[in-house]
């Protein structure tokens, strides 16, 4: 009679041993002094230096279904950026300075060049955002998951002090800025396997469109745009912000108006990358429709005093002014128009 084993069952811990250190490689990279553990204990350990009323500042999200397009294109680093700056986006809005990341990783199999790759992203976007991957989760779950695919969720702590940015200040007539977007982002990636049937054929993924340089499938993993490096030293000058992610304009700019304020945009003072005038034509979809589904080229909007535009658009060479904010009529907080 054979013996059972862990490897038996699924679960290759050689595999993992394999990779650990390269684990730590990455994640040492992106250490300061304020990091006082070393991978691969039970936990992370992270010393909060220079605040005098620090508050911390938290969130977690995933890639989503964009996991799907890495995997059938056997791209993987522009994914790991992705967790990270998707997380780091989510806490600037409330002013915080991302200080370490921690990430979540599980698949049917271990792959250590997927793993290698994964990691390497991260490690790159955690220094782009001065960040320390300090820790995480790699879980073998054999039968969770169907053959190749995984899960990859991050975490972000940042800090900030007590008297953050929440979006109380804001006032009637404050001008909007927008800042765009590098273009899909990870969000409305179902409707987008769904309108080029990618379960179906990949093919479509190696299309190319007169629009764009290159193939859909190369668009599509452009890295989610980080936004700290280009505004955290403006940031006193911004009354309040919102990360324009699933949802679009809709559901993002409402979350930082106090009540009773609506956001007006101008459709035409901001260009809507290429890619979604060709996700709306290839799937016939309304344009309401992919306004609440997509960020449509504006990946950050900020809320400021009309007399800080001149400076800010000194400061941030790409901001365009694409509305401002009104006194809400109705129920719509989030009008789009044609000037």
């Amino acid at each position: 009679m054979s013996h059972e084993t862990y490897r038996s069952s699924g679960v290759d811990r050689a595999a993992f041993e394999g990779i650990r250190e390269k684990i730590g490689a990455f994640s040492r990279i992106t250490h300061g002094s304020q990091v006082v553990s070393t991978v691969g204990g039970f936990a992370g350990m992270y010393r909060l230096e220079g605040y005098r009323e620090p508050v911390l500042v938290s969130s977690t999200d995933n890639v989503g279904t964009k996991l799907k397009i890495g995997s059938m294109l056997g791209h993987h680093e522009s994914l790991g950026i992705d967790l990270v700056n998707l997380n780091v986006n989510d806490i600037l809005t409330q002013g915080a300075i991302p200080l370490f990341f921690l990430d979540y990783i599980s698949m049917d199999s271990l792959e250590p060049q997927r793993m290698e790759s994964l990691l390497r992203g991260m490690a790159w976007a955690c220094r782009e955002a001065g960040c320390a991957l300090i820790g995480g989760e790699t879980a073998q779950t054999p039968g969770v998951y169907v053959e190749n695919a995984f899960d990859l969720v991050g975490f972000v702590v940042g800090g900030v002090e007590r008297e953050s940015m929440d979006g109380s200040a804001i006032r009637e007539g404050d001008a909007l800025l927008g800042i765009p977007s590098s273009g899909v982002h990870t969000n409305g990636f179902s409707l987008v396997r769904h309108i080029f049937k990618l379960e179906e054929d990949r093919s479509a993924l190696y299309r190319r469109y007169d629009d764009l340089n290159h193939t859909i499938g190369e668009e599509l993993l452009i890295p989610h745009r980080c936004y700290y490096p280009l505004l955290e030293p403006v940031l006193p000058m911004i009354k309040g912000m919102a990360h324009i992610t699933g949802g679009g304009l809709e559901g993002n700019v409402p979350r930082v108006l106090p009540a009773g304020l609506a956001a007006r945009f101008h459709l035409d003072s901001w260009e809507v990358n290429p890619i979604f005038n060709i996700i709306q034509r290839e799937g016939n979809v309304e344009w309401d429709e992919m306004f609440q589904v997509f960020n449509m080229g504006l990946g950050m909007v900020l809320a400021c005093d009309p007399e800080a535009v001149s400076e800010l658009q000194s400061a941030l060479p790409d901001a365009r002014i694409v509305g401002e904010v009104s006194r809400q009529v109705g129920e719509e907080r989030v009008v789009i128009e044609a000037r």
